[in-house]
């Protein structure tokens, strides 16, 4: 099996446009969760008012606009989520140094780009104005925008590359799903490298509607942002939705240093499971979560002991922390794992950034591999008292120092599917 390593990285969040600015702003303990008062009275009927938002301004301040990444034309053909995903491609691809132009480079490229929902805005528009007006009124560019595999299609169209075409929509395990494909593409030999992540632009009152109806969101915070979201605090109360994207260029360890690339990480493992429960709430043991870790450590052929650290999925909703904080002790604890609950490091990024769907599992990963490379975990914002049971250091509101050469970051999504991946320190 060949060995599959990290060699580049982008990422569009509500901290920023681009990883240098993303990263800096996480472990600065800053927030990108705002108020949506403001944005249409659709939203102000809504319950909850708060979301992760991308910031907009230009590029060189390390925000958003559309016109720094693509042309107008290019602009007008692809949904939000796919804009960013193009982004975050570029600035991944120029992190890595990767530019071919040989057919068998390009033949041996492929790109992976997942989303949960994908673009829900072209679809309430479309609706309405063929409700409204019928056919005419539909635009011949409503499915091109519509779909969820053109993020990775259009990756593919402007970079040239041959391999391996695939999106992954598995709900909000969407983009562990899309790296750790990737990383068996390339471990089995489909390609040498891949444009592996997710991307998602939902910010929209029909999904805030529909969360909110399901009792999944934050609403005890409209007027305090940034306190919103608050994974494995007494007092959380639902996750906050945010937009973004996260992607990484995925490498063959050979082709990668035999081009002398810097190597950020080596994924070790990929896990799998299936919660087989309930529609959208988790198991309260969180059996699939802890499979899922399992099997990513088997693949790894570590043990739980050697583990440094845990990026969780932890959204902020009662059940899922709960469940997830339970998994994550039953595995880590024990003959071959740690001696004390507390000697588990977790955290959870979501608390700065709020719960991106489909690219969350993408920037988690991402930041995994940036604690990695720096030696620090970032930090669980708004953790002012964990729940009861909850006796793990989850990084209380300041990143910490701490070597971390193993760790796990998980994804779990409605339908009871879960991932996690294994990342290694390639020292």
């Amino acid at each position: 099996m060949r060995r599959v390593v990290i060699t580049g990285l982008g990422a569009v969040t509500p901290l920023g446009a681009g990883i240098k600015h993303t990263w800096r702003r996480l472990l600065e303990c800053g927030s990108g969760i705002v108020s949506t008062t403001g944005r249409g009275a659709q939203f102000e009927t809504i319950p909850s008012r708060v979301a992760g938002l991308v910031p907009l301004g230009s590029r060189e301040d390390g925000k958003w606009q559309a016109k720094d990444w693509l042309p107008a034309s290019e602009e007008r053909q692809m949904a939000l989520f796919a804009q960013y995903a193009i982004a975050s491609a570029q600035e991944a691809l120029d992190d890595a140094g990767w530019h071919p132009t040989a057919q068998h480079d390009l033949e041996s490229t492929g790109v992976t780009i997942g989303s949960g929902i994908g673009n829900l805005d072209e679809a309430y528009n479309t609706s309405v104005a063929f409700h409204e007006g019928g056919y005419r009124k539909v635009s011949p560019l409503f499915v091109p925008r519509l779909l969820i595999n053109l993020a990775a299609g259009h990756v593919s169209i402007r970079h040239g590359f041959k391999g391996p075409n695939h999106a992954a929509t598995t709900a909000c395990t969407t983009g562990v799903h899309a790296i750790g494909d990737a990383s068996r593409l390339i471990a089995y030999g489909d390609a040498n490298v891949m444009v592996a992540g997710g991307a998602e632009s939902c910010i929209h009152p029909l999904a805030f509607a529909g969360f909110a109806r399901a009792r999944s969101l934050a609403t005890a915070w409209n007027d305090d942002p940034t306190a919103s979201s608050r994974p494995f605090d007494k007092d959380r109360a639902g996750f906050v939705m945010g937009e973004g994207a996260g992607i990484m260029v995925l490498e063959e360890l050979e082709h990668a240093t035999a081009r002398k690339a810097n190597i950020y990480a080596e994924i070790k493992g990929y896990g799998l499971s299936s919660d087989a429960y309930h529609m959208t709430a988790p198991r309260e043991d969180g059996e699939g979560a802890y499979l899922a870790m399992r099997q990513a450590l088997r693949h790894a052929k570590a043990t739980p002991e050697m583990v440094d650290y845990v990026n969780a999925h932890a959204t902020s909703t009662i059940l899922g922390d709960a469940a997830e904080n339970t998994a994550i002790k039953r595995l880590m604890l024990g003959q071959e794992g740690k001696e004390h609950a507390s000697d588990i490091n977790v955290s959870s990024t979501k608390g700065a950034v709020g719960h991106l769907l489909g690219a969350a599992g993408a920037v988690e990963a991402i930041f995994t591999t940036l604690a990695i490379q720096h030696n620090v975990l970032p930090p669980t914002l708004n953790l002012e008292n964990p729940s009861p049971g909850f006796e793990c250091n989850y990084v209380a509101k300041t990143p910490q120092d701490q070597r971390v050469d193993l760790a796990l970051s998980n994804s779990f999504g409605f339908g009871g599917t879960n991932a996690s991946l294994c990342l290694a320190a390639f020292r």
